[in-house]
C-alpha cells in the first residue's frame, strides 16, 4: 500500500507545473511509496501533456470541468490504496520533507487533516488558518476588515496571530491549497461536496471532519509556497455566495438570513469605492435566484 496519494486538479495550470513537479522528489523524501494522480478539468493548455512527459508514472485523468470538488473525488476514486491523500493545488511548491512531516502529524488518531505552513513566493507568511464562520465574525470583518478582525477570535474568521503559526495548532478549517487527509478521515467524512463548484468545498470538508471528531492541525515544520493570484469579479462572487450557501447548510433559516445580511453589508460598504469584485459580489448576493448560474 502507498503511504500517500497526491491528488492535483488542473485547469489551465501549465505555467505552474514545472515548479510543482521539480519539487516533488525533495518534498516526498522519506516517504517509501507514493502515487501522483492528476485530474485535468477541461484545460486548453498543455498541462496534461507536461505531466505525462515529466512524470510518466502519474495517473492522468481528463474530463470536462465539473468543479474542483468533483476533480478531487475523481482523483481519490481512481487512486491505488493509500494511508492518506494529499490534495494540493498545482500552483504550490512543496518544501523538502513536507509530505513526511504531514504524515507524522496524522499519526495522531485524533487528527484527520494536516496542513503546512504556507508562504508567498516572497517568503511572507500566509494567514492560512480559519475559524468557523459565524454572524459575529462576519460582522467583525465587515466593520473592521479581515486583518484587524482576525486578531480577535470572536470577531474574525482568519487567524492573524503570528504565534499560532509557530506551533502545531488546531483550527476549524484552513486554506485548501495543501491538505493531507488520513484514510480514517476520508472514510468518516465521505466525498467532497460537489455542490460547491469552487470555494467553500475545503471549509465544508474540514467542518464535517471536525463534526466526526477529527481535528485539522497545522504542521509548521512542513512548508509550502503558494503562488495564488488576483481574483476576478466572477470568482469573488462565487466565493462570497458559497460562504452563504455553506452557512445555510449548517444553520437554521433565520440565522442564515442574519449571516447573509451581514455579508451583504460587507460588500455594500466596499462596493462604491473598492475594487469591482465587491460590486459584482453585491449584485450576486441580491439575486439568490441566479446563484446556480455562478
Amino acid at each position: 500500500m502507498n503511504e500517500v496519494t497526491i491528488v492535483v486538479v488542473l485547469h489551465n495550470s501549465a505555467a505552474h507545473l514545472h515548479a510543482f513537479l521539480d519539487a516533488l522528489p525533495a518534498a516526498t523524501e522519506g516517504v517509501p511509496a507514493w502515487q501522483l494522480v492528476v485530474v485535468d478539468n477541461g484545460s486548453i493548455d498543455d498541462g496534461p501533456a507536461q505531466v505525462i512527459a515529466r512524470a510518466p508514472h502519474a495517473v492522468v485523468i481528463r474530463q470536462e470541468n465539473l468543479g474542483y470538488a468533483a476533480g478531487i473525488n475523481v482523483g481519490i476514486g481512481v487512486a491505488e490504496p493509500s494511508r492518506a491523500v494529499l490534495v494540493v493545488n498545482p500552483d504550490v511548491t512543496l518544501g523538502p520533507g513536507c509530505v513526511a512531516a504531514l504524515l507524522d502529524e496524522i499519526a495522531d488518531p485524533g487528527v484527520g487533516i494536516a496542513v503546512p505552513l504556507v508562504l508567498t513566493p516572497e517568503r511572507r507568511l500566509v494567514w492560512s488558518l480559519r475559524r468557523e464562520p459565524t454572524v459575529l465574525r462576519a460582522l467583525g470583518e465587515a466593520v473592521l476588515g479581515g486583518g484587524r478582525a482576525g486578531r480577535f477570535p470572536a470577531l474574525g474568521e482568519v487567524v492573524c496571530d503570528p504565534s499560532a503559526y509557530r506551533r502545531s495548532a488546531r483550527a476549524d478549517w484552513a486554506s485548501g491549497c495543501v491538505m493531507l487527509i488520513s484514510r480514517a478521515c476520508l472514510e468518516a467524512v465521505g466525498a467532497w461536496d460537489e455542490r460547491y463548484f469552487l470555494y467553500s468545498e475545503e471549509t465544508d470538508f474540514a467542518l464535517r471532519a471536525r463534526d466526526a471528531g477529527l481535528a485539522l492541525r497545522l504542521t509548521p515544520s512542513a512548508v509550502a509556497t503558494h503562488v495564488g493570484g488576483d481574483i476576478s469579479p466572477r470568482l469573488w462572487s462565487m466565493l462570497t455566495v458559497n460562504r452563504v450557501r455553506l452557512f445555510a447548510r449548517r444553520h437554521r433559516p433565520a440565522h442564515t438570513a442574519l449571516f447573509w445580511g451581514v455579508v451583504t453589508i460587507n460588500e455594500a460598504l466596499r462596493a462604491p469605492f473598492g475594487p469591482p469584485i465587491h460590486r459584482a459580489a453585491l449584485g450576486a448576493l441580491l439575486r439568490p435566484s441566479r446563484w446556480g448560474a455562478l
